[in-house]
């Protein structure tokens, strides 16, 4: 077999509607409270870099080119973001639930109700998760 190097992720982007950003910092940034990272200043305009706990791995957040409701065709394809504790994934599927039940243009689409059933598939070799979709329907995975 051959040896290669690691291949590593280091970022994943995900796409909004034009003019959304402000609603991708509040969502990202201050709900679910991912870093930000500076990003190059010609794109300033139409991107935003979300840096995912002490690692270099980033999410990139940019506008979609598509013409279509970014809703009208809720993908299954997803991230999923690992927390370090049960305690913490229940305190941060409270507060993007909590904040999907408000009036901000950034609050979540869909959210899976904290204590109850996970909308992902089932079964005993899934761990404890919850779904979400941000507010351009971005289907999201959050893990233990």
């Amino acid at each position: 077999m051959p040896s290669y190097a690691p291949i590593l992720l280091q970022h994943i982007n995900l796409t909004v509607p034009e003019g959304t950003l402000p609603l991708a910092s509040e969502f990202y940034g201050e709900v679910i409270g991912f870093g930000v990272d500076p990003v190059p200043q010609l794109q300033k305009h139409m991107l935003l870099w979300f840096r995912i706990g002490d690692g270099p791995q980033q999410i990139h957040v940019a506008h979609t080119h598509e013409t279509s409701p970014p809703n009208s065709h809720l993908s299954r394809h997803h991230p999923c973001f690992r927390l370090a504790s049960p305690e913490a994934l229940l305190e941060l599927q409270q507060r993007i639930y909590e904040h999907s039940k408000g009036e901000s243009k950034a609050r979540a689409v869909e959210c899976d109700v904290p204590g109850g059933e996970n909308s992902g598939s089932k079964g005993v070799e899934y761990p404890t998760r919850f779904f979400a979709r941000d507010f351009a329907g971005n289907r999201l995975e959050f893990s233990v």
